[in-house]
């Protein structure tokens, strides 16, 4: 896909420190930034899967579904007792 030129307002120290890496990375600044941004993109992605995470097993059983879960395995375990293994 071809680039897409656009314009960004930096303070000059860091502009100083990004055409540093550019220079020492043998790339252009556009290259530094392309870099830099899907890499913070690509972050954001993993933070954001990671919270989705987290949440999906923060779920603890409730008092009441501890409850029917023991319940349940006192069942089956009468349920196997009484098979002829």
């Amino acid at each position: 896909m071809p680039g897409v030129k656009t314009a960004i307002s930096l303070n000059e120290e860091l502009l100083i420190k990004v055409s540093r890496l550019a220079d020492d990375l043998h790339v252009s600044r556009s290259k530094v930034f392309t870099l830099a941004v899907q890499d913070y993109l690509k972050k954001q992605e993993n933070q954001s899967l990671l919270a989705q995470l987290n949440e999906a097993y923060e779920d603890f059983p409730s008092e009441e579904e501890r409850g029917i879960s023991k319940s349940m395995r006192i069942k089956h375990n009468n349920i196997i007792e009484q098979e002829s293994w």
